[in-house]
């Protein structure tokens, strides 16, 4: 019993530390981190400008800096915080209400089968993260289907086979045809199977090719056809290294197709980390993952304060 608390609690830190890793270039962005620019600094009209700016170089976004400045100005006045690390306190508060909202945990197994579609522009780490994602269920208990929806490009279909003999679970795909086809085989195998979990990936497009995103759509519509309910999870996968764009994204798949949920990757590789806050403030889609690093293992569930505390120290 302690031995595997232990253990747990070792795995905690182990993938804290990797997060405040993957954030290294957002702290230096930042210069240092926001507790460095804080210091034992007074509390004044340039700190709070200095910080202003380093929000907005992290791509925190306009909203989600100004609210965040406006809201340290006025706790700073009420409870009269007068050197840099009492703000410091006062901003990891302020940080972790704002992106907590954020943090829901992915429930697959509620119903079998639990059908999650993805989506994402080529580029993200669709494919890759739905890989990892199999594996992460796969250590939840559950058995995983993938379907190769992405029908456009072979190269998909032969990454997203590689990783389903990596993680020894099926993959339903086909060369060309319709990814609509593909999803319907797919959930038919699975409740065939009795598999729990089908993760369906679908062609990489950018919000702006409508007639792809139409597309997007009938797949949706087709699960729905296959399995009454399903998906029950549409994720968009985002690069972390996009910025605010990675905002927009959020706002065009949201709006096609009703997100439940996204999945950050890259973090370790930007230096815009703070686009987390943007997105908690003008999109608050739950943030189901993030990634940081090339490894299986490096796609976990969303922890707030985990984030709040690399971001800040």
């Amino acid at each position: 019993m302690f031995g595997f608390a232990n253990k747990a609690s070792e795995e905690k830190a182990s993938w804290s530390a990797r997060l405040k890793a993957g954030l290294a270039r957002t702290r230096a962005a930042l210069g240092g981190g926001l507790g460095a620019l804080l210091g034992r600094r007074k509390v004044d009209e340039a700190l709070f400008e200095e910080l202003e700016a380093a929000l907005l170089t992290a791509d925190c976004g306009v909203e989600a800096t100004q609210a965040l400045i406006e809201g340290l100005r006025a706790r700073a006045r009420k409870e009269r915080l007068e050197d840099g690390e009492a703000l410091k306190g006062a901003l990891k508060q302020a940080l972790l209400e704002l992106v907590a909202p954020l943090e829901r945990a992915l429930e697959a197994a509620r119903t079998r089968p639990f059908v999650i579609m993805v989506a994402g522009v080529n580029g993200s780490g669709k494919t890759t993260s739905i890989g990892k994602l199999a594996k992460w269920l796969q250590s939840q208990g559950l058995s995983v289907l993938l379907a190769a929806g992405d029908t456009f490009r072979a190269a998909a279909r032969e990454q997203l086979a590689a990783w389903g003999e990596r993680n020894g679970v099926p993959v339903i795909g086909q060369a060309g045809g319709d990814p609509g086809a593909v999803v319907f085989d797919a959930i038919g195998a699975a409740l065939a199977r009795r598999i729990d979990v089908v993760i369906a990936d679908t062609a990489g497009r950018l919000p702006t090719q409508l007639h792809l995103m139409e597309e997007i759509k009938k797949v949706k519509r087709v699960a729905a056809k296959a399995l009454p309910g399903a998906p029950h999870e549409v994720l968009l996968v985002l690069d972390a290294n996009t910025g605010q764009n990675a905002l927009a994204q959020v706002k065009a798949f949201d709006e096609a197709l009703g997100l439940t949920g996204i999945v950050l990757t890259k973090l370790d590789g930007t230096a815009k980390g703070g686009v987390v806050c943007a997105i908690a403030r003008q999109r608050p889609v739950p943030l189901r993952f993030v990634g940081v690093g090339e490894g299986i293992d490096d796609l976990r569930p969303f922890a707030a304060r985990d984030f709040v505390e690399a971001l800040v120290d």
